[in-house]
């Protein structure tokens, strides 16, 4: 295995940036910023004496296209559009505002995990019919080869749009980039709840990634998923293999983020989804609390953990971030 951060300065090396190298740098932070301790601050004597109240830099806006399966609320406020239950799918765009604090940037940039330098806001959800979202030129979300994003356990569909404006942000994809939110609840007690609504999700992603593949042709489309979210993803392909025939791969990239799946399953499943992939990437942890209680509730290893469970898996490429979510 290779740590994160020995893998991104091996990537910014080669001259022409990847989508890899893209997605090893930015999921260093990423892991970090997602991570269950990512609520918990640096102990106070090491927290920089900074005036917070120093003015902000200009807000940038940033327009996320998403599909969502969760439910309407009937409420006006972007923050409580849609809920954490099950609904019909709806398509969209969710415009988030990104306000810097310009004095916080240096700091941020010299951390070897995640520290916001800014706020984000989400500002509105536009919905549009499915014609316009994914056939008027004017709205199409994606140019050309999609990446598309499952989101992890606890996240509403505010949070999901922040996570997705930051990750879009950093891999420099807004061209590419297309949130799937299935109807997670933003409750961290309600993890069985949303591990029957990621279950219940499943045919609804195969179904996006089949529309992706028809809309930008086979071995186009990358997928990246965290947390429980990669359950869907690995599940959604187990049920694209039976339609799957010849050599050319469906998808090109899949990129499992803190895998919150049983590692034992994922072996069982490795040889039917691994023709329909052309590359696919996991980055594990040794101090991920969330994946830790996991395992303790299911009884067996989670696939984004480091260990012995992760033997003679050659055929994936293995990244450790255990360095991004340790605190000083």
């Amino acid at each position: 295995m290779v740590s994160c951060f020995q893998r991104a300065q091996i990537e910014h090396r080669q001259p022409g940036l990847t989508l890899a190298g893209l997605m090893i740098t930015a999921s260093c932070l990423f892991v970090a910023a997602c991570s269950p301790g990512d609520d918990e601050q640096l102990p106070v004597q090491e927290q920089p004496a900074i005036a917070l109240e120093t003015a902000s830099a200009e807000p940038i806006r940033r327009s996320v296209p998403f599909i969502t399966l969760r439910n309407k609320t009937g409420r006006s406020s972007p923050s409580d559009y849609f809920g954490g239950e099950r609904g019909e799918i709806h398509t969209g765009y969710c415009d988030i505002t990104w306000t810097p604090i310009p004095l916080l940037e240096p700091i941020a940039n010299r951390m070897p995990f995640y520290i916001p330098s800014g706020t984000m806001t989400l500002e509105s959800v536009i919905e549009v019919s499915d014609t316009e979202f994914w056939r008027k030129p004017t709205h199409k979300p994606v140019v050309d080869h999609p990446l598309l994003y499952v989101h992890g356990y606890n996240i509403g569909f505010e949070k999901g749009c922040s996570r997705a404006a930051l990750f879009q942000e950093n891999l420099r994809l807004a061209s590419r980039f297309l949130l799937f939110s299935w109807p997670s609840n933003d409750t961290v007690t309600n993890y069985t709840h949303d591990e029957s609504d990621i279950y219940w999700s499943i045919a609804h992603i195969k179904h996006t990634l089949e529309r992706l593949i028809k809309a930008f042709g086979e071995g186009r489309v990358d997928i990246v998923s965290h947390s429980m979210g990669t359950r869907g993803a690995v599940m959604a392909l187990v049920r694209m293999s039976d339609q799957h025939s010849g050599d050319a791969p469906l998808l090109n990239h899949l990129v499992l983020v803190a895998a919150d799946i049983d590692a034992g399953i994922f072996r069982q499943y490795l040889d039917v989804i691994r023709p329909l992939v052309r590359r696919i990437t996991l980055y594990v942890s040794d101090n991920d609390n969330a994946l830790s209680l996991s395992e303790e509730v299911h009884g067996y290893p989670r696939l984004g953990m480091t260990g012995e469970h992760l033997r003679n898996l050659e055929v994936i490429e293995i990244i450790d971030v255990s360095a991004t979510g340790k605190r000083r």
